[in-house]
């Protein structure tokens, strides 16, 4: 929980002090070729790295990462200090930590199924996403405050400390370790193609992955870049894009510590997640329609409270459900569509605001996530299998279809698995 909290509490003072950096000192045009660039290095880093979480010990993996992004991070900030500014050195700098979060993000969503027994996985998933939901709420406050009184340096200076925090915290899990497998390329590419194949062949998870991925279409935008084109289109100044972010982290945080779990007790897991994702597109619609500055607030924080419905429901049983020599392959899958699709998003959102404005463009990014929110009762087996229970749905997968996940399995080496 710390490394979690530290790790993106230190992300998103990153996050506010590069990208105005790039923009004072390289304008748009460079934060564009910047954002495209890193999304084309994280799509391939993904699925490449993905066989590394289901090899080797997951904590070895978030604390490694995190090391390696530390070192690119004093080098960024001894750059910055310096005053050299060139755009293509940034992009090799800055490849290093996308390659580490590619490295980290599938062991660290799929870390506490090893920690915790399944009744207790729930409990632990929600303190995990509360902890990240905090760093991502104090983080740009943070950053914006350093950066307000001091300096671009300064800020990544602040940005080094945190991570090397993160470091810290990760080197003390205790997690086991893995069987050693096999490592040549021919072994590596088949552990990469069966976590590809599995999501493909079981048909409720290519229908899930599917209808996300539309989902994520429109409403990776009506999070992100829309949310400062709409405040400015208000007339409104730059602290409610603050407020809006901070009432967006608040509803997750709510979520995360018994909001989402108080839902699924009373409603059931099936309506808590499918419900959550209608209550986002009527947020966003919300969002959109409104002229009123204190409804816009609202409206992420409600959209905050869906986000940690859908992940708590969602996100447990799927990796209760999933063999464990599978889950960082399969995570990896889950990440790179989304990575997909917010890429694709808000090119679509551009394309719309050359047609109409702000306000509209919300409105049918909401009504489309409503409608991609329905789709989810068409999705086969997935009214079912979240209708069981944790301990039912433990390798459902693998049950199921065992045909998938016994061939997909990597050969083990003759070495003894050992825990820390």
């Amino acid at each position: 929980m710390v490394s979690e909290m530290l790790m993106l509490l230190s992300l998103m003072v990153g996050h506010v002090a590069l990208p105005w950096w790039i923009v004072h000192e390289g304008g748009a045009h460079d934060m564009a070729l910047y954002s495209g660039i890193m999304s084309l290095v994280s799509f391939l880093a993904l699925p490449l790295l993905s066989p590394l979480g289901d090899r080797y010990s997951k904590r070895m993996l978030i604390t490694g990462g995190l090391a390696l992004y530390t070192v690119e991070s004093i080098l960024l900030a001894l750059l910055v200090q310096a005053g050299h500014y060139n755009i293509w050195t940034l992009l090799m700098l800055e490849a290093i930590p996308v390659i580490a979060m590619a490295m980290i993000s599938p062991a660290s969503f799929s870390i506490a199924a090893e920690l915790l027994p399944a009744e207790k996985l729930s409990d632990g998933f929600a303190m995990q996403r509360s902890a990240g939901a905090l760093g991502r709420m104090m983080g740009p406050v943070i950053g914006g405050v350093i950066l307000g009184i001091a300096s671009v340096a300064i800020t990544l200076w602040v940005h080094v400390l945190l991570l090397a925090g993160a470091v810290w915290a990760a080197s003390r899990i205790q997690a086991p370790t893995p069987k050693a497998r096999t490592s040549d390329a021919h072994s590596w590419l088949a552990d990469m193609k069966a976590g590809i194949a599995a999501k493909w062949q079981i048909p409720m998870e290519r229908g899930w992955t599917a209808t996300s991925f539309c989902v994520m279409l429109f409403f990776g935008p009506g999070i992100g870049m829309l949310v400062p084109v709409k405040i400015q289109s208000l007339g409104l100044s730059g602290a409610w894009l603050g407020g809006c972010e901070a009432a967006l982290s608040c509803g997750m945080l709510l979520g995360m510590l018994g909001g989402a779990k108080f839902v699924s007790e009373r409603i059931g897991r099936f309506w808590a997640s499918s419900g959550a994702i209608l209550l986002e597109g009527l947020s966003l619609m919300l969002a959109g329609y409104t002229h009123t500055a204190w409804l816009l607030p609202l409206a992420y924080f409600l959209i905050g409270f869906g986000i940690a419905n859908v992940q708590m429901v969602g996100h447990t049983h799927r990796m209760l459900a999933t063999p464990e020599n599978f889950r960082s392959r399969m995570t990896a899958v889950n990440i790179m569509v989304m990575q997909i699709a917010s890429t694709l998003g808000p090119a679509i959102a551009g394309f719309g605001l050359a047609l109409g404005n702000v306000h509209q463009v919300y409105l049918v990014f909401g009504v489309c996530v409503f409608i991609c929110g329905l789709m989810y009762q068409r999705v086969p087996g997935y009214r079912h299998f979240l209708g069981l229970d944790h301990e039912a749905v433990k390798g459902w997968y693998a049950q199921q279809h065992p045909h998938i996940f016994s061939a997909g399995a990597a050969t083990p080496a003759p070495t003894h698995t050992t825990v820390r």
